[in-house]
């Protein structure tokens, strides 16, 4: 997974796979998923981060895994 983080236009980017995007969905406002040929989520776009997450979870990203 890798996450690109645009200050610029305040929005982070997880990019789940490699594999080549051939369709986009935005399923709310400013949220938009990103899939493959076999049509699986490889990727997601959030925009407008700072209104939708709380200032001191921006600035640490940590990952889970149950």
């Amino acid at each position: 997974m890798k996450v690109h983080l645009d200050p610029e236009v305040d929005a982070r980017y997880l990019r789940l796979d490699d594999s080549s995007i051939v369709e986009s969905e935005e399923v709310r406002p400013g949220i938009v998923r990103d899939f493959n040929a076999d049509n699986q989520v490889v990727g997601i776009d959030i925009l407008k981060v700072k209104d939708r997450v709380p200032l001191a979870n921006l600035q640490q990203i940590q990952f889970e895994v149950a």
